[in-house]
């Protein structure tokens, strides 16, 4: 059985976005070492799942980009989660890639996570939004939670945890600091 890793960057007050949406906060305590480790826990994938959102604005930036993280981000497959209906291929121009060639779930989101585990290969990283990662930890699925926490405070924004209605108790396997202030932190379930 396949883990569940939840991958998010997140402000000292809890935050995964600002009130506009926006993220850019997360390069400023970015460093060499951060983003190597970043790059290593994208490369433990065996499937990247997200909400149509973020697969949408993804899918439009990451085949044509340079660096340490394009490469895994280009070649690990992807499954995308809608209510709305969805063709990847539209998000990508029709252009075939693992973009365009992404599995496409819209029905239950416990149910599709469940198969998705229940298949061979490596662990499944889940990556996006608030809004797809409240859902995401409302199934009580996540093996793993990946929780970049960066030098911030934002005061108002995005908040996964917001919608959680029973505690969750985890353990903390690793707590990593970097230079530039970032502190990742691992729990397991």
């Amino acid at each position: 059985m396949r883990k569940l890793i939840m991958k998010m960057s997140i402000s000292i007050d809890g935050f995964v976005s600002d009130a506009n949406g926006a993220a850019d906060w997360i390069f400023k305590s970015s460093d060499a070492t951060s983003s190597a480790w970043a790059v290593e826990k994208s490369r433990e994938a065996g499937l990247i799942i997200m909400g149509r959102k973020s697969f949408e604005v993804m899918a439009n930036y990451w085949p044509t980009a340079a660096g340490p993280f394009a490469a895994p981000m280009n070649e690990i497959p992807k499954a995308v989660f809608t209510q709305k209906g969805f063709d990847p291929r539209q998000a990508t121009g029709g252009v075939t890639n693992s973009w365009s060639e992404a599995q496409v779930f819209s029905g239950d989101l416990a149910e599709a996570i469940k198969q998705l585990k229940s298949q061979p290969g490596k662990p499944i990283s889940a990556i996006g939004g608030a809004g797809f990662m409240r859902n995401l930890i409302a199934t009580g699925l996540i093996d793993e939670y990946h929780l970049a926490i960066h030098p911030v405070i934002l005061g108002k924004g995005y908040p996964i945890f917001n919608g959680v209605v029973a505690a969750l108790d985890l353990k903390l396997a690793e707590a990593k600091a970097f230079p530039g202030g970032i502190v990742a932190h691992t729990y397991h379930k």
